[in-house]
């Protein structure tokens, strides 16, 4: 019952899919982080299937891309492309970090993040159209990697006061065993990855997680739920790239 529970409310929080309503509390959210990559492998099973599902109606490329750029974010409702839009405003202030919350906490999509978002839609467009295939093993390397690593930093790096639900579920777990499990789970994703071509996209996310410390402690001075959504959003986009260059890079080899 308490591992239903704790996959309830991980679902409830990280996807728009609809789930039974139930009260959190202490019991059922102390490992709900652990079950965050589980909505990443689903991302990748629908997205897989999709690719699928085009391939056997020999839909153009633009639709198989169109609908791999669209899989994440109605799965996920958006949550993480908000945090994405609210820290590229908040990024692109000159202020010191207290500016730069103020901005997090503005309701209102600034100008710098409608041009961000719009950016990369473009890019993620192009990558997801570019791609001639992706391997199930990848997809759920890829999605779930993500989450690992932004599951892991909410346990692990210092957070602001006033996170939000951030705050609430990084407060809530069992920091030093969900960090225990997780370790594993994200060692599992990169095995996923390589064995599906993609071990550059694995580095990738390796190297936005280290960005992603910096920025939180340099620029924010603490983590917080908007730029756990910039660091899913940023490294997805990433590893996607990798996987088109990787994808390149085999093609002028062979």
């Amino acid at each position: 019952m308490v591992i239903w529970e704790t996959l309830i409310v991980a679902f409830s929080m990280f996807s728009a899919i609809p789930v039974p309503q139930i009260a959190w509390n202490e019991r059922n959210m102390r490992y709900s982080l652990c079950a965050f990559p589980l909505v990443g492998a689903m991302i990748g099973l629908l997205c897989c299937g999709w690719i699928w599902l085009c391939g056997a109606l020999a839909a153009p490329a633009v639709l198989r891309g169109a609908g791999l750029c669209l899989i994440p974010v109605l799965v996920t409702g958006g949550i993480h492309l908000d945090g994405y839009a609210d820290t590229c405003d908040a990024l692109a202030c000159h202020g010191g970090p207290e500016q730069r919350q103020q901005i997090l906490k503005d309701p209102h999509l600034g100008a710098f993040a409608a041009i961000r978002l719009c950016v990369y839609f473009l890019a993620m467009f192009a990558f997801c159209t570019s791609l001639d295939g992706l391997p199930l093993s990848a997809a759920l390397g890829l999605f779930g990697l993500s989450r690992c690593l932004s599951a892991l930093a909410l346990t692990a790096f210092p957070l602001r006061e006033g996170s939000g639900l951030a705050r609430t579920f990084a407060d809530a777990a069992d920091k030093a065993r969900v960090r225990r499990m997780l370790i594993p789970m994200a060692a599992c994703c990169v095995v996923l990855l390589s064995i599906g071509r993609g071990l550059l996209a694995a580095v990738a996310a390796g190297f936005v997680f280290l960005y992603y410390r910096r920025l939180c402690s340099k620029q924010f001075e603490g983590l917080s739920g908007d730029l756990a959504g910039w660091f899913l959003q940023t490294a997805e986009i990433w590893m996607v790239g990798m996987l088109v260059l990787e994808q390149l890079i085999r093609g002028v080899i062979a």
